[in-house]
């Protein structure tokens, strides 16, 4: 098996060359490290990832605690992460929280135990634990997705949530809707929050009155939004135009209409915060906002390899814009063409690549 003094021979450099490239703890001219790299590669050296992580404090590796993995949301949050990851040399360590305040406080202990540089985490509702443990044991951290009141120490990425709701409502009200229905996510989440003072801003804008009769929580769940659409369908005076305010609320809200034999947008309209990849296929294809998952990801990454780099920094909260997805369940005639239909959402104050603060 090839050593490290075997790749500093055929390279004709130092041992102490190799380790500077392999463990990035000195710049290297860009010919020596491409000559280092190439005598790897031909050599088929692996390096010690033990020894190393003893030698430079560092494990090379980053933990991801994010809820609901099997959400296409999140599913294409942790491609952007593990893309990211790997182009900076970095593994992954994944555990999934299931939004429990108490499971996510020990999930992310055994990230921290097994020696993680860093940790991503989507924080539950009631991430008082995970703060407090965090800060005790000064864990490098990022918030995904989600901002977290007291997590001013922490740096946090995140999409716009409440002018693209408002921009939903205001799209609808531009079509004659007056009464439109908000199946809102889990209470106590920032997104939850955000996206229902955008409904609100944007029932504002539009001249409507706020009912608090058509703002049902559907949990941030399918099976949550069923209820919550079926809730709302048995009003009075129901909606007739819905908001969902995540891609697995929508599935629960089309299923609710679907066994009341609505159709949409014939009989009510619907519009969903969240796109995926089958929103297209539908019939009518889904009106919705698309959030930039895989860069939010992409982006945690390289909030975090910042800290490490900077521990005494200060701490940054990264917003990324949205686009708007015009397509037809809103009751609009079909566009030409798919691209035709799609409208960043990026205010013109924000760099394309999200916004620091």
């Amino acid at each position: 098996m090839p050593t490290m003094a075997d790749v500093a021979r055929s390279a004709g450099v130092s041992v102490a060359t190799v380790s500077h490239v392999l463990n990035g703890t000195r710049p290297v001219l860009p010919h020596t490290r491409q000559a280092v790299l190439d005598a790897i590669d031909e050599l088929g050296y692996t390096p010690n990832t033990l020894a190393r992580s003893l030698v430079t404090s560092r494990t090379r590796s980053i933990g991801l605690a994010v809820s609901a993995i099997s959400n296409p949301y999140f599913t294409e949050i942790l491609q952007g992460v593990e893309a990211s990851a790997l182009e900076e040399g970095y593994s992954l360590l994944i555990a999934d929280p299931h939004d429990d305040p108490e499971h996510e406080r020990k999930v992310v202990q055994l990230l921290h135990e097994r020696r993680v540089d860093g940790m991503i985490v989507a924080p539950s509702a009631d991430p008082r634990g995970l703060l407090a443990y965090l800060g005790r044991h000064c864990v490098p951290t990022v918030f995904l997705d989600r901002v977290v009141d007291g997590g001013a120490r922490f740096d946090q990425v995140c999409a716009e949530s409440t002018e693209p709701m408002a921009q939903l409502v205001t799209h609808l009200s531009g079509l004659g809707h007056r009464r439109i229905g908000l199946v809102a996510g889990l209470p106590g989440l920032s997104t939850t929050g955000e996206r229902i003072t955008g409904y609100r801003h944007g029932l504002a804008a539009s001249g409507l009155p706020y009912d608090e009769r058509l703002v049902v929580p559907g949990n941030s769940a399918s099976a949550g939004a069923e209820q919550a659409t079926a809730a709302l369908l048995s009003l009075a005076t129901p909606p007739t135009a819905l908001i969902t305010a995540n891609n697995a609320m929508t599935i629960g809200a089309l299923r609710a209409l679907r066994e009341r034999g609505l159709s949409v947008p014939d009989d009510i309209a619907l519009c969903c915060f969240d796109d995926f990849a089958w929103a297209d296929l539908f019939s009518p294809r889904l009106t919705a906002i698309a959030q930039p998952s895989r860069e939010i990801g992409a982006q945690a990454v390289r909030v975090l390899l910042d800290r490490l780099a900077a521990p005494d920094g200060p701490a940054r909260t990264v917003r990324l814009p949205c686009a708007f997805v015009h397509r037809t369940s809103c009751g609009c005639p079909e566009r030409p063409t798919a691209s035709a239909g799609r409208e960043q959402l990026d205010r013109p104050e924000q760099p394309r690549k999200g916004t620091v603060s």
